[in-house]
């Protein structure tokens, strides 16, 4: 196991009816801006609820909708200038991932005194924390359990094309509301994105190498066999409140950090899914669902160790030669993506052969051409990936 600093102060506030823990929250008399998506926290009454209870303690509430499903640097500049603009002091992200991370950017883009009128400028950082000495304070209503941005200090913005990370120690929410029965009213394909977004995070930390990590890899294990049980079970009855608790717990465990501490992790398939996501506008965890099987497959090798492991522990195959074994293991991994009614391979996203130069081209643009746990992933070895799941 590596040395590490864990470090996640985020204070969670799960269950039912804590909407109305806000008021205790939100900071006294401050100028809130209300972010959120499309429209469905309107529709389905959340907004008006949140509206309602933050108005109290002399608050001033604006909103800003229109976030999308890839938050796009543009439409989040406009927040910027409102918030600097009105002197917004608190942001309020209500829905899921998207709404959250691109909140997470006006946080920061609206501090960054020294990034004025070249904002674009904070997403060329990576994985390497934004030069701002702050952000605005903000926290979260979790409408959508998918990417357990509402524990975490990362986001991924989209300009253009371009599908970028981003993060700051500062972004990590200072609450969140995790009220399952918020989720609800979400649509089949929405609550099975979540399902395997959650699955996908936890596989990135964990289908590597042995690394002498074994609570780690218990903890990783548990959250997959979580899902695999309840996955289809809250699909089947949105309304069972102990499944979709479950659910939602699962999502912001899985990237919340603490299965990933003291461990290298891989991230090639959010890499190689980013790009198709930027390039397609397919939603994230299709993309994910998309890589993952072939980078088990073309990687089988490298993640021999962990993938009998993986096969064993979760899925319990304990019979044939490894090779079988770890191929059953992928086999059932699809399965479970099928069941949930998101499909495995490219040309569920609308992708051909003839794109794979375009995807090619954007990883390289972007830099990513060592990849893996191990940092051995060329452009050739993505391009399999990606040639294994036309």
């Amino acid at each position: 196991m590596l040395n590490f600093t864990f470090f996640n102060p985020t204070k969670a506030v799960f269950g039912k009816g804590q909407l109305q823990e806000l008021d205790n929250l939100v900071p006294e008399k401050a100028t809130v801006l209300i972010t959120y998506g499309g429209g469905s926290a309107k529709r389905n009454g959340v907004l008006d609820r949140v509206k309602d209870v933050v108005a109290k303690s002399g608050r001033t509430v604006l909103e800003f909708g229109g976030i999308e499903a890839n938050p796009e640097f543009s439409t989040l500049m406009k927040a910027v200038a409102i918030v600097r603009e009105k002197k917004v002091d608190f942001l309020l992200a209500v829905g899921g991932g998207s709404v959250m991370d691109g909140t997470k950017f006006i946080a920061s883009a609206s501090c960054a005194d020294n990034f004025v009128g070249k904002e674009a400028e904070l997403l060329t950082f990576g994985f390497g924390a934004v030069p701002v000495e702050r952000s605005i304070p903000l926290g979260t209503v979790v409408t959508l359990p998918a990417t357990g941005s509402e524990m975490n200090c990362f986001a991924v913005i989209s300009n253009g094309e371009d599908k970028l990370p981003f993060m700051h120690p500062s972004l990590f929410p200072v609450f969140s509301i995790l009220d399952p029965e918020l989720t609800f009213t979400l649509p089949e394909n929405q609550v099975a994105n979540g399902i395997v977004d959650a699955f996908v995070h936890v596989l990135e930390q964990y289908l590597t190498y042995p690394q002498a990590a074994p609570l780690q890899d218990r903890m990783a294990e548990s959250i997959l066999q979580t899902l695999i049980e309840i996955g289809p079970e809250t699909l089947a009855k949105p309304q069972d409140y102990d499944a979709r608790a479950s659910l939602v717990w699962c999502a912001t465990l899985a990237l919340q950090g603490l299965i990933g501490v003291g461990v290298v992790p891989d991230w090639s398939t959010h890499m190689i899914g980013h790009e198709l996501t930027a390039l397609f506008r397919s939603a994230h965890a299709r993309s994910l669902a998309v890589v993952l099987p072939g980078t088990m497959r073309v990687r089988k090798e490298q993640k021999k160790e962990k993938l009998l492991q993986y096969g064993e522990r979760v899925w319990g195959i304990v019979e044939g030669s490894d090779d079988e074994r770890i191929e059953a293991a992928i086999v059932k991994t699809e399965e479970f993506f099928n069941s949930l009614g998101v499909g495995t391979r490219l040309k569920d996203l609308g992708v051909t052969e003839t794109d794979l130069d375009k995807i090619m081209a954007n990883l390289e643009k972007h830099g990513m051409t060592a990849l893996s746990e191990r940092g051995d992933q060329t452009l050739d070895v993505s391009r399999r990936i990606l040639e294994a799941v036309l």
